[in-house]
């Protein structure tokens, strides 16, 4: 395990935006790291800015948390405006909002025509 950083989000947080994650890339062979410490290298490198080569030794090799930041990042075709990281952070957001008593987050919708 990995040290706890501001920019980290909890087990808890992360179980609710898994699924999306897992979705992006096809399962050929067991994964040796845990996503969790991928998103929260992500995480990390968006909040303090650094170059991934800078990412702490803890979290998981810098280039296989920037291929997969690559793979989350990209634009889908299946008419979703966002990424799945785009859509994951939203998603985050919304249920901290909802928990604080806030209102939800909208996104605001485009008419492309």
């Amino acid at each position: 395990m990995f040290h706890e950083y501001p920019s980290n989000v909890t087990r808890e947080q992360f179980s609710r935006i898994e699924l999306g994650l897992l979705s992006v890339r096809k399962i050929t062979k067991p994964r040796i790291v845990d996503l969790y410490e991928f998103f929260c290298a992500i995480l990390y490198v968006l909040k303090s800015g650094c170059q991934w080569r800078m990412l702490p030794t803890d979290f998981p090799k810098w280039s296989t948390c920037y291929s997969y930041f690559r793979k989350w990042s990209q634009k889908r075709d299946n008419g979703k405006l966002g990424s799945v990281l785009e859509d994951s952070l939203h998603e985050m957001v919304s249920c901290t909002r909802l928990s604080l008593g806030w209102e939800e987050l909208r996104v605001p919708s485009f008419d492309i025509s």
